[in-house]
């Protein structure tokens, strides 16, 4: 009991999604003695559901994020014939023996209708009624915290991350790079600046949207953004935080990768979008622009350069990705000495 509550404070104490998944999976995990549990994020693409990790333990170690750059879209729901009913028929739960012997046990965390979590507990064992009983009691907690924490950082009609979570958000990635700069008394020199790791911004704008509304009206118009909403979660990597801003206008910060990587993760992103059928409309493609997060840059100037790099993509053909840094080096933009009054937009 004094381990339950312990995990209950904990996992009410966050205002964080991913600490939330942390939270959980440590607190099921202890208490069922599982050799592994996930928390699985459920998307749908071109009417195909699939489930990818967010966040994990094992017996023995300690939970993690899960970094699902490789294979991004994760197992499509369809190779999981319980999950794929239990998701079908709103169950509350499914159960498997997965074929290395595993027993698995699947519950979904409903949201009236929606379901775009799921935690998954594996063992070697069958799970007991009084296990199962404990382990719903959590995932109740859990869906109404994480509920209590969608009402004030999310956008109501996307579900995507808003503006005021974006800018707590960034301050945090900034305060996270200036602590690892290595131009820092203190902190090592990196002699392999090509391959650097770094954080970026990117601004994602929808192409011709207003072309959109006006031919078909703004049910459809709203229908592509929850559609382009979807194919950024599914495009980008778990621990990347993707936001809207308003509007057709969406930003993306990734985590800890290169710029080869940035320029191929959003390159995915923009193909992605280009490739699908939008129902009604047809085809629809974005424009990005993006640029790396530093430490003694302020929100506004990395914004404006972002900004900047978006603007040079819509006025040179538009469907494109465009790398501030990349854009001064060849003499295509001016770098701007202070941008804290311009208006992001």
């Amino acid at each position: 009991m004094d381990s339950l509550l312990k995990h209950m404070v904990d996992m009410t104490g966050h205002r964080d999604h991913a600490m939330l998944d942390i939270s959980v999976i440590s607190a099921v995990h202890e208490l069922a003695g599982a050799a592994q549990t996930r928390i699985l994020a459920v998307t749908t693409v071109s009417g195909q559901q699939y489930v990818r990790a967010r966040a994990s333990i094992v017996k023995g170690g300690a939970a993690r994020l899960e970094d699902s750059q490789d294979g991004v879209l994760g197992d499509p729901v369809a190779a999981l014939p319980e999950l794929k009913h239990c998701l079908a028929q709103h169950e509350a739960s499914a159960e498997a023996i997965a074929p290395d012997g595993m027993r698995v046990l699947w519950l979904p965390i409903w949201f009236g209708e929606k379901a775009t979590t799921c935690l998954e507990i594996r063992d070697d064992k069958a799970f007991s009624r009084e296990t199962v009983y404990v382990i719903g009691g959590i995932v109740g907690v859990y869906r109404n915290f994480q509920n209590l924490l969608d009402y004030s950082e999310r956008d109501s009609l996307t579900g995507l991350l808003n503006r005021k979570t974006f800018d707590d958000q960034l301050a945090r990635m900034l305060q996270n790079s200036h602590e690892r700069d290595p131009r820092l008394p203190g902190q090592p020199e990196r002699r392999q600046h090509h391959a650097e790791e770094k954080q970026w911004l990117a601004v994602v704008d929808v192409d011709h949207f207003k072309a959109v509304n006006d031919k078909f009206g703004h049910l459809y118009g709203d229908e592509v953004l929850i559609l382009i909403a979807n194919l950024l979660q599914s495009s980008f990597r778990a621990q990347d935080r993707v936001f809207r801003f308003g509007g057709e206008e969406f930003v993306v910060l990734l985590r800890s990768t290169t710029l080869d990587n940035a320029w191929k993760i959003i390159e995915r992103f923009r193909i992605n979008v280009e490739s699908h059928v939008f129902p009604q409309v047809g085809q629809v493609t974005v424009s990005v622009g993006f640029v790396s997060i530093s430490a003694y840059e302020s929100p506004v100037v990395t914004l404006g350069h972002a900004d900047q790099a978006l603007y040079y993509a819509k006025s040179n053909g538009r469907n494109r990705a465009c790398h501030y840094d990349d854009l001064v080096a060849h003499g295509l933009l001016q770098t701007v000495a202070s941008n804290d009054t311009a208006e992001f937009f």
